[in-house]
């Protein structure tokens, strides 16, 4: 595949970038919205950051990855994987996810991207899969709900 595939999703939230980092890194937050799992890192660059969720009576690591860049209430990259997906765990098969958080008059317009699916492993049917569920959408529209509802 030469095309990049690249899923971008935005939404404006009316709350400060502090209160949005705050639901994207706490993992009490974050099992509210994403599929009852919380996150577990040090935050800091070069960290692992897992997503641990109990399925089935059973903990597990969802999903893993690597931080590689962090500027907290502003911008956070790492690279991601789906413990369960039958995807070899290699990193050439790792997607980078990026937030970017840009706050004005108290509300905050959060940007998730994720990809570049032509660079991995079954890269087409991912990025066509995900694209079917409505890229990050779904989470965005949650994450939404979660803080203009406190």
């Amino acid at each position: 595949m030469s095309k990049q595939l690249i899923v971008k999703n935005s939404i404006v939230i009316q709350a400060p970038a502090s209160r949005v980092w705050d639901v994207l890194t706490n993992p009490e937050q974050t099992k509210k919205y994403m599929f009852g799992c919380e996150t577990v890192s040090d935050w800091k660059a070069g960290s692992p950051l897992l997503w641990k969720g109990t399925f089935g009576g059973v903990e597990m690591v969802a999903v893993k990855g690597t931080i590689i860049k962090i500027e907290p209430q502003k911008f956070l990259e790492y690279t991601t994987i789906d413990t369960n997906s039958g995807i070899p765990d290699i990193p050439e098969n790792y997607l980078n996810v990026t937030y970017t958080l840009s706050e004005e008059n108290g509300e905050t317009n959060l940007t998730v991207s994720q990809g570049d699916y032509s660079k991995v492993g079954d890269g087409e049917k991912r990025y066509n899969e995900t694209v079917q569920g409505g890229g990050w959408s779904p989470i965005l529209i949650e994450i939404k709900k979660l803080l203009e509802e406190e």
